[in-house]
Parts: structure tokens; C-alpha cells; sequence
């Protein structure tokens, strides 16, 4: 059923499939075909505008027209559909949006230089670390200790990178704000297809961040896995509140 509303429209003379805005669509409802930017269903775009700012050939206007209306449901679908497919990209296998493709961070002696002696060098070695966007499979996970954290955590723990990411695959997710059941899926994925040596997860003390253990809690179930697993809580002025160890 179509109502009148608000819709992405995208000028395909001015688009020249650089893929920005494919990447800013949270829903996936924009992907690169044949070299210009296609709106790939109605039900996925949410009119919201997201992918008006990236482009920069202003290819992308909103619109306001006969369509069909924005279903959560589908875009929750069609993501469960792409971790279905090939979770490594291929040569060949058509445009790939930057910010999905998987990638190892070498993490050695000679560190990138920094503005300042003074600035911590990152510890991060992998990418992506959103869970909604990381791949099931990704070479990284082998025999990794992983760090599975809440948004909010780097941002109120100072040392985070010291203190937690060094060492460790990260994934990050809200528990508050993002699709639970998406991402429980997602890590028992994860867990079932690789050999993962141990878990941390790392919550705020706000009662709805405790939804992450849950979560972990289910994915191990799904997966079958036993794997040692550490619980950490960080305070909203940024200090360690309780650590709890499971062991198998």
C-alpha cells in the first residue's frame, strides 16, 4: 500500500557512484549499480535525509510523493540477508560500501606518528567494530580475545584504549538505542564460526546498558560455546564498579 510521504530521490545525471551516501544509509536502502547510486526500495528508506550531507554532487533530494511506507521490519530483514552472504569481500563482486569492508590493523614498534609525544597511540586492530556492520567471519577473529563494549564506555572510561583495547578485537554496540535481537544473532554467528579465546564485556552502570551481558549471554547459548567471559562495569565518572569473572 502506497501513502503520500516523504522519499529519497537521486539524480542519476549528477550521481558519479562515488558511494558516499550508500555508506551514510543506516537502512541500506541506497546501493551502487552499474556506477550510479539506486534507491533499491522504498520500504527501506526512512525519508530522514541521512544521505543528503555526503553527497558531493547534490545528486540526492527529498521528495515528497506516492510511496510505499517505511517498514523497521524489512530493513531488519534485508540486513539479516547481506550476513548471509559472503562475509569477506571478493574482487569482482561489485561495489562494496568502505566502512563494511573488513580490515586488519597491524598494531607494531613503529607507530604512527602523532602531533604530540604526548598522545596515546590507538590500539585498534580491527574495522569495522560496529556489530551491526562487522562481517561473521573475518580473520581477525582467530584465536582473539574480544572485547565486546557499549558505546558509551570509551567515551567515560579515560584510559579505554590502554585499559581495555589493547590486545583485543573490539565490537560496540547500544543496547538501549540499536536492534537486540540483530545483534544477538550477529554474535552468536560470530562465536559459532570462529575460535575465540575469551570475552569482555565492558557496560555502564545505567540499568538498560546491563541488556549487553544478556545479550552475550544469549549468543553464547546460540553458539554452543563455552568461552571464559569477564564483566566489567564503568561508572558515569568514568571508574571501574564491579569486575566478575565466568569461567567455563
Amino acid at each position: 500500500m502506497k501513502i503520500k510521504r516523504k522519499i529519497v530521490r537521486i539524480d542519476e545525471d549528477k550521481c558519479n557512484g562515488c558511494g558516499l551516501c550508500a555508506s551514510a544509509c543506516a537502512e541500506g536502502a541506497i546501493e551502487i549499480v552499474d556506477g550510479k547510486a539506486k534507491l533499491v526500495g522504498e520500504i527501506l528508506c526512512d525519508g530522514l535525509g541521512a544521505c543528503l550531507g555526503t553527497c558531493p554532487q547534490d545528486a540526492i533530494t527529498i521528495e515528497e510523493r506516492e510511496a510505499e511506507a517505511f517498514s523497521e521490519a524489512a530493513v531488519h530483514q534485508r540486513s539479516r540477508n547481506n550476513e548471509q552472504q559472503s562475509a569477506v569481500p571478493k574482487a569482482g563482486a561489485g561495489f562494496v560500501c568502505p566502512g563494511r569492508q573488513a580490515q586488519q590493523i597491524e598494531r607494531s614498534g613503529n607507530r604512527a606518528q602523532t602531533s604530540s609525544s604526548l598522545v596515546q597511540p590507538s590500539e585498534l586492530t580491527n574495522w569495522p567494530v560496529q556489530l551491526k556492520l562487522v562481517p561473521a567471519q573475518a580473520p581477525y577473529f582467530d584465536g582473539c580475545d574480544l572485547l565486546v563494549a557499549a558505546d558509551c564506555t570509551a567515551f567515560s572510561y579515560g584510559d579505554f584504549h590502554r585499559g581495555f583495547l589493547k590486545g583485543r578485537v573490539l565490537l560496540v554496540g547500544c543496547p538501549k538505542l540499536d536492534d537486540v535481537e540483530l545483534y544477538r544473532d550477529k554474535l552468536s554467528q560470530i562465536l559459532a564460526a570462529n575460535d575465540i579465546r575469551s570475552i569482555e564485556v565492558l557496560f555502564m552502570e545505567v540499568p538498560c546498558c546491563f541488556g549487553l551481558t544478556r545479550l552475550v549471554d544469549d549468543a553464547l547459548s546460540l553458539s554452543g560455546k563455552d568461552i571464559p567471559t569477564k564483566l566489567t562495569k564503568i561508572s558515569l565518572r568514568g571508574e571501574v564498579l564491579e569486575t566478575r569473572v565466568r569461567e567455563i
